[in-house]
């Protein structure tokens, strides 16, 4: 507390010098004061300087050292004479001193100006997630606006649902905080909104709001004419996006594909000419090639813009029909409920043993609870039968193989069920547009929604007709059309789908007559498959430049190893002199060097096919098959082919 009495006063003196900072704070939702958060970044950037100043004190150990032994890395070539102090330990001692001071400023002021940018940042976050689903949100708002909502009702029913439509939800909680806890009016807590949100974009169309209120103008068609405005700037943005993607495939391709191939030639010269490359190759293939990839995944998944994940939470409610009747509770009845769970939990396992293809398809991660203890039990049978060879390289060769199969055993499944999901999913995804279209057609006939589903039972819509059997079945067994609904969502369960059905569900809530809002839905929907198609069509080519890029790294790869070492490791070296350019090539490592190569080429599969699938299909997930694909084209070349 003594700090932040200091820093309060601190910045007492100068209020001007954070009020961009604490506007930023505010904007991300922070949590914390402006007198909280810079002591806090003091007390990091105290624990960055100490950092810095251990590196400064090695660092400056190591130059002394050079100079004490007389093997300076630097020569001095303009002859700048050098204090004859530096050599004495004293002023070798007073050199660290220095160092470590130096060090330590410059470390805290590094790290205290980078976190001093930390709000800034996690603000630009905050408006990109919130610009994201706006569309969405603004929908849902027209929704209720059309069915006759008054406007603090819309946004106290919005942000109740952050699980179905993430950030912009959680910005407009500031609305209902506003009005609930500190009284402000509505046109008061939206004004406060306006001038604290991270997004320009809900800026703006909160500030037309307030015009449009204060101005007496029509809601609804101002909501609706905001729908498809937003509508239209998410393909721009998209477009935008994919210009930024595209950058980042080829960088990936550049550093990550053609740098290590590059690195990879240059330490096989260094090693044919007697130079110790082993330990760089080891440190590209199993370091640099692995962790820069994960770099790449993770940035793409950084700028990506893509759907949040949402979730459904179902309410319990408490029946109060019978609550006249005297109810007695009876002793030793714990026993029932234990067997009614036990029964329960039977009765799930018996279903996953007679669906479990279905069970694996629902839920993609439940195949890893087979497939890894099969694989582990698979490298353990392994690695029980295999011979201790007493040459390590010998007995890598013959291990790796398998481990390369245990590897494909956890992956294939998962990508052969995650692929059958995918395409499940997206048909049904693909045709919501239509589904869309013909209910606001019956709709706007006068029928119900209830009514339009009945009649859309024996219309033929491909994939989604069988969940439209599923939804008339529900209401027939006595579920209402939202309950149905809710359980189609989360049978399919995508973000898409999750606020289309919360759209439908609450404009039926509201008004029996909702053509128009699910017109809205329906050319929400279309515009989402039309920026999918379009990424997918974008960036198919640069999936493809992934797959020739490896098929140009495995090839040279391929003649290094087939035509290039066997030659090295027959050469003669009667002859040759014991010093020189050509005096290590007896001694070149040449199983190190082609197991080194190999692995390099199944790492670069791993990892270039998951980036694939990150660009292509902005999931990780997607580029699994084609991991397979290439470890499976390097194992069969490698075992079969390049022999």
């Amino acid at each position: 507390m003594n700090g932040q009495h200091y820093i309060r006063k601190w910045i007492q003196r100068d209020p001007l010098r954070y009020s961009s900072l604490h506007t930023d704070m505010i904007s991300a939702r922070m949590g914390l004061t402006l007198e909280q958060f810079i002591w806090r970044t003091v007390q990091i950037s105290f624990l960055t300087g100490i950092f810095f100043a251990l590196l400064g004190y090695f660092i400056s150990t190591s130059l002394t050292l050079q100079v004490q032994t007389g093997k300076v890395g630097i020569y001095n070539i303009f002859n700048i004479p050098l204090p004859s102090v530096i050599g004495t330990t004293p002023g070798i001692l007073s050199l660290q001193i220095f160092s470590v001071i130096i060090a330590f400023i410059i470390g805290s002021y590094l790290g205290y100006t980078l976190l001093l940018r930390y709000p800034g940042i996690e603000k630009g976050k905050r408006a990109t997630k919130i610009n994201l689903t706006m569309h969405n949100a603004v929908a849902y708002m027209y929704a209720m606006r059309k069915g006759g909502a008054q406007l603090m009702v819309i946004f106290r029913s919005l942000s109740d649902r952050a699980d179905i439509y993430g950030e912009i939800a959680l910005e407009l909680r500031q609305i209902v905080r506003d009005a609930d806890f500190f009284g402000y009016d509505v046109v008061s807590a939206i004004h406060h909104l306006s001038e604290t949100t991270p997004s320009e974009k809900l800026k703006n169309f909160l500030e037309d709001l307030l015009s449009v209120i204060q101005s007496g103008g029509n809601m609804s068609e101002f909501l609706s004419s905001r729908v498809k405005l937003y509508q239209e700037e998410a393909r721009f943005e998209q477009k935008q996006f994919l210009n930024i993607l595209s950058l980042v495939a080829e960088s990936y391709v550049t550093l990550f594909v053609a740098g290590p191939l590059f690195l990879i030639i240059i330490m096989v010269v260094m090693g044919m000419m007697g130079g110790s490359a082993v330990l760089q190759l080891t440190l590209v293939t199993y370091a640099i090639m692995p962790v820069g990839s994960i770099i790449f995944i993770l940035l793409i998944d950084f700028i990506s813009v893509k759907s949040e994940k949402t979730e459904r939470y179902v309410r319990t409610k408490l029946l109060h029909t019978y609550s006249n009747i005297v109810i007695y509770k009876k002793i030793n009845e714990e026993s029932l409920f234990e067997q009614m769970k036990k029964f329960d939990r039977f009765k799930d396992f018996i279903y996953f043993i007679r669906h479990p293809l279905e069970s694996f398809i629902n839920n993609v991660n439940q195949t890893l609870y087979v497939t890894v203890p099969l694989a582990l039990l698979y490298v353990g049978l392994v690695l029980m039968r295999v011979p201790q060879y007493t040459n390590i390289e010998t007995y890598i060769d013959v291990v790796d193989d398998h481990i390369v199969i245990a590897l494909l055993i956890v992956l294939i499944p998962y990508s052969i069920f995650y692929e059958i999901w995918a395409k499940r999913v997206l048909g049904i995804q693909e045709l919501i547009p239509d589904f869309l279209e013909r209910m606001a057609g019956i709709n706007q006939v006068g029928l119900t929604i209830a009514q339009a589903i009945s009649i859309m039972v024996n219309t033929n819509l491909g994939m989604i007709s069988y969940e439209i059997r599923r939804i008339k079945r529900d209401m027939d067994w006595g579920a209402n059309f939202t309950e149905a609904l809710v359980k189609f969502e989360e049978r399919i369960s995508t973000p898409s789908i999750a606020r289309t059905v919360t759209l439908i569900t609450k404009a039926s809530e509201m008004s029996g007559q909702i053509g128009e809002v699910l017109s809205i839905a329906s050319s929400d929907a279309k515009m989402t498959e039309i920026l999918k198609k379009e990424r997918l069509a974008e960036m198919f080519i640069y999936t493809a430049i992934v797959y020739l890029s490896f098929f140009v790294f495995l090839f040279v790869v391929g003649v290094l190893t087939t035509q290039f070492l066997p030659v090295l490791a027959n050469i003669s070296t009667q002859g040759l002199p014991a010093t020189g350019a050509l005096s290590g090539i007896g001694s070149i490592p040449v199983a190190t060097f082609g197991r080194l190569l190999y692995h390099a080429c199944l790492i670069q599969a791993l990892f270039s096919g998951l980036i694939a699938g990150q660009m292509g299909e902005s999931s990780v997930a997607a580029g699994i098959k084609h991991a397979c694909i290439l470890l499976i084209i390097s194992l069969v070349a490698f075992n079969f082919i390049l022999v």
